[in-house]
C-alpha cells in the first residue's frame, strides 16, 4: 500500500512537471514570437529561459493547490469558507510568482534595456498584466483536480459495486448448491431404503458406496463454481455408478463428447440435474428403462451440452421439469455466471423423447 502511494505521487508529480513544461514552453516561445514581429532585440535565449521559468512557483505551488482543492472542495455548506482558502492561496501564489519573475527580469535584463525599470515596478506591472491568466490558471487547476477525483471516484465504486456483485454471486452459488446437493442425497438415500425394504443387501451397500464417493468429491469441489467438462463427465459418471446399482440394465448411459472440449470450464454440477431429472421423469417409469444420451459439441462459437432421454414423458412432466429444484437452480446458477449468453431448453426430440439442451459461451479452461 505504501509502495503503491508513492509510486501515485512519483506518477503525479511527473504529470504536474510535464504539464507545466508544455505550458511554459508555449509561453516562453510565444514571447519570442511577439518580439520578432515588433523587431524589439535579436537575442532570443535568455529571454526565453526567464519567462520559461518565471512559471516555477506555479509548477511548485500545484500539488499545494491540488490538496487545499480536495480538503475544502467549493461544495454547498462551506462555501465560504472554501472560496475564501482559495482566495488567499490565489493570492499568494500570484505574488510570489510575480515576484519571482520580476527579480529574474532584474537580475538577467533578458530585453537589454538602457535603464531598466525598478523591482516594485515590474512586479506590480506584471501582476496587473497577467492577473485574469493567473484567474485562468488556478481555475484549471481546480477544475483538473475535481474532474480526475469524479473519475477515479467512479472507478473505484465501479470496482467496489463489481467485488460485491461477484461475492453475492458467489454467496448465491453456494446457496443454490447447498440446496442441490441435499436434494439429490435425499433421493438417494429413498433409493437406498426401498432397496433395504426389497432385502437387495448387496445393491444398498454398493449404492452407499457409491453415495459416499459421490458426497466426497462434492465437499473436495464445493468451494468451485465452475470445473472443467473433463472433471464434470467424471462426476457423472459416479452418479450413473450409483443408479445402475438401482435400475441395473434398465439404465443405459453414453457420453459422447470429443477430447478437445473435455478442458473447457462449465459450471459445477451441471450434468448430473440433468440425467437426473431424464431419470425421474423417464426410465423410472418405464419397466424395460430407457437410454439416455450426452453429448457436447462446439456451435456458432458456443458450447452446446445435449442430453437426450428416448422415454417419452407426459404433459406434466414437460411442465413440472423445467421449474423443479434440479432444473430450476441450473438455470439461476447459469443466469448468474453468463448472464444472457447461456441458455438452457428443454423440448420433445424429433425422434421421440426429451432432450436437455444447455448452450455456454465458448472459452478456455
Amino acid at each position: 500500500m505504501i509502495e503503491h502511494r508513492a509510486e501515485a505521487r512519483s506518477t503525479g508529480w511527473i504529470w504536474i512537471a510535464a504539464i507545466w513544461c508544455g505550458g511554459a514552453f508555449f509561453d516562453a516561445s510565444q514571447t519570442l514570437f511577439t518580439m520578432h514581429a515588433v523587431g524589439v532585440g535579436k537575442a532570443w535565449l535568455r529571454p526565453f529561459l526567464v519567462v520559461f521559468v518565471s512559471w516555477l512557483p506555479w509548477a511548485l505551488a500545484t500539488p499545494f493547490v491540488i490538496q487545499l482543492a480536495r480538503r475544502w472542495p467549493i461544495v454547498r455548506g462551506q462555501i465560504f469558507k472554501a472560496l475564501s482558502l482559495h482566495l488567499a492561496a490565489f493570492a499568494a501564489v500570484s505574488v510570489t510568482a510575480e515576484g519571482w519573475s520580476a527579480l529574474l527580469r532584474v537580475v538577467f535584463d533578458p530585453w537589454h534595456r538602457n535603464s531598466p525599470p525598478t523591482f516594485v515596478n515590474i512586479w506590480s506591472g506584471l501582476l496587473v498584466e497577467h492577473l485574469m491568466m493567473f484567474v485562468i490558471v488556478y481555475a484549471l487547476i481546480l477544475t483538473i483536480t475535481y474532474v480526475v477525483d469524479s473519475r477515479d471516484r467512479m472507478a473505484r465504486q465501479m470496482s467496489e459495486t463489481a467485488r460485491l456483485n461477484e461475492e453475492l454471486s458467489r454467496a448465491q452459488l453456494a446457496a443454490l448448491k447447498g440446496q442441490m446437493e441435499p436434494h439429490f442425497m435425499f433421493n438417494t438415500l429413498n433409493s437406498i431404503a426401498s432397496l433395504v425394504y426389497d432385502q437387495n443387501a448387496d445393491a444398498a451397500v454398493g449404492m452407499i458406496v457409491g453415495l459416499s464417493e459421490f458426497m466426497r468429491r462434492a465437499s473436495v469441489d464445493s468451494h468451485r463454481a465452475q470445473v472443467t467438462l473433463r472433471e464434470e463427465v467424471e462426476y457423472l459418471q459416479r452418479y450413473i455408478d450409483i443408479q445402475k446399482v438401482r435400475f441395473g440394465d434398465r439404465l443405459r448411459v453414453s457420453v459422447d463428447i470429443p477430447d478437445e472440449l473435455l478442458e473447457m470450464p462449465v459450471p459445477n454440477l451441471l450434468l448430473q440435474p440433468i440425467v437426473e431429472n431424464a431419470i425421474k421423469h423417464g426410465v423410472s417409469k418405464r419397466v424395460s428403462g430407457g437410454e439416455i444420451r450426452v453429448a457436447g459439441m462446439c456451435r456458432n462459437g458456443a458450447l452446446r451440452l445435449t442430453v437426450y432421454n428416448d422415454c417419452p414423458w407426459t404433459q406434466e412432466d414437460l411442465a413440472v421439469a423445467p421449474n423443479g429444484v434440479g432444473l430450476g437452480n441450473l438455470r439461476t446458477r447459469l443466469k448468474i455466471l453468463h448472464g444472457d449468453r447461456s441458455e438452457l431448453l428443454l423440448k420433445p426430440a424429433e425422434a421421440g423423447g426429451v432432450e436437455v439442451i444447455v448452450t455456454l459461451p465458448l472459452k478456455e479452461a
